[in-house]
């Protein structure tokens, strides 16, 4: 299973969090805000198809963070009901000593976005790209990285694999074109 960890610097950039969902029943639990402690309803489609706790907690944890963000001396706005949340892509935020020193203090604050909503607001694939996944991941199998993951029936790619073997960088080079990543990137500029 992959895992996911929150840097800093991305705390600190967060504009928003693109979470899909729907629905939100009477029957789900409340979570309260990090303004007033109030409890409302937790991300919408928390329950059921997306994973409900891991959803509601992690909705939690960001109005913890937003609060802790607020002790320590940052105006942080409220998380929305799906935990996004919008510093208006501020991006002085970041050089702002301030921040920089509640963040920190916070970021152990921060879960990590559960698996089921990175899978809600990942695009439906087409067929043909299904198609284009399964032939890159066969290719990398083929010519190096032998523990390439299999995409899912969805197209999507779960697991881990060694990508600084040698087999492994022949078969990027090798199987990159499949899709779209030229074999040879040329000279870097800047």
């Amino acid at each position: 299973m992959r895992t996911q960890r929150m840097a800093l610097a991305a705390a600190a950039s967060i504009a928003v969090l693109a979470l899909a969902g729907c629905g939100g029943g009477e029957d789900e639990p409340k979570v309260p805000t990090a303004a007033t402690g109030a409890a409302t309803a937790p991300a919408a489609g928390a329950a059921g198809k997306t994973g409900g706790d891991e959803v509601a907690l992690f909705v939690q944890s960001r109005r913890e963070y937003v609060k802790c963000l607020r002790a320590n001396g940052v105006d942080a706005p409220d998380p929305d009901a799906k935990g996004n949340i919008d510093f208006g892509g501020n991006r002085a935020l970041k050089k702002d000593p301030k921040f920089r020193a509640a963040t920190e203090k916070c970021s152990d604050l921060l879960k990590p976005v559960p698996e089921a909503i990175e899978k809600a607001n990942q695009p439906k694939l087409t067929a043909e790209q299904i198609k284009v996944k399964q032939r890159y991941a066969k290719c990398m199998q083929e010519n190096g990285a032998p523990d390439f993951p299999d995409p899912d029936p969805d197209g999507s790619l779960e697991g881990e694999w060694n990508q600084d073997s040698a087999g492994a960088k022949r078969a990027i080079r090798i199987c990159g074109p499949i899709v779209g990543v030229p074999a040879d990137p040329g000279p870097a500029k800047g």
